[in-house]
């Protein structure tokens, strides 16, 4: 059985995410939602065995603490703080393109499967960004699921994945995947996630 290998554009799902529960849980929830990191791992693993997860994000200082629920998943961190005058992120992108290209390059063993979590193709018809990623490795024998909020997903990513391999929306699994709260508490709390209609590359 072919092993997985997750990347994961951890800052692309909250932002996209907290756009999405505005939506369905009203302003407030745009501002409480958070994301249940366990459930999204197994969401992206499938029942399946990881080989090699890595997130990659930006945050401010003084949120270094949210991303060690990830390390406690098992995932590889790699943290990029923002920019100090801007506030936006500084080559998040960029670092887990490398950490892509550097399997695509080096793993020895027979190409497995790619998860791709993100919503971000942008950048395909130049060849950089994600989507040109991907279809490198397609093209070396990998195969590709992607797995995005389909309300932020880009059109052309979303499309080749479907046609070659598997897009999975987060907002079938919303309620399973994010919770909310604030500074007194659970607003509302995670659902036991349900793998029974997960699409996987076969």
């Amino acid at each position: 059985m072919k092993k997985v290998f997750v990347f994961w554009d951890n800052s692309n799902i909250f932002i996209s995410g907290k756009m999405v529960a505005s939506e369905k849980e009203g302003q407030d929830a745009y501002h409480q939602l958070r994301l249940q990191f366990d459930n999204i791992l197994k969401l992206a693993r499938a029942g399946r065995d990881i080989e090699y997860a890595v997130a990659v994000g930006s945050v401010p200082p003084e949120l270094r603490q949210v991303w060690y629920e990830l390390e406690r998943c098992g995932i590889e961190i790699e943290l990029h703080e923002r920019g100090s005058d801007s506030n936006k992120e500084q080559a998040v992108d960029q670092a887990l393109q490398v950490h892509m290209l550097r399997k695509t390059i080096d793993y020895n063993g027979t190409p497995g499967i790619v998860v791709m979590l993100t919503g971000d193709g942008h950048g395909f018809l130049d060849g950089v960004g994600f989507h040109a990623d991907l279809e490198r490795m397609h093209k070396k024998g990998w195969e590709i699921e992607v797995i995005a909020w389909e309300k932020t997903c880009n059109s052309r990513l979303k499309e080749w994945a479907q046609k070659i391999g598997t897009f999975i929306r987060l907002e079938d699994y919303y309620e399973s995947i994010t919770f909310r709260d604030d500074k007194e508490g659970y607003i509302r709390k995670s659902k036991p996630l349900s793998l029974d209609n997960r699409i996987k590359s076969t």
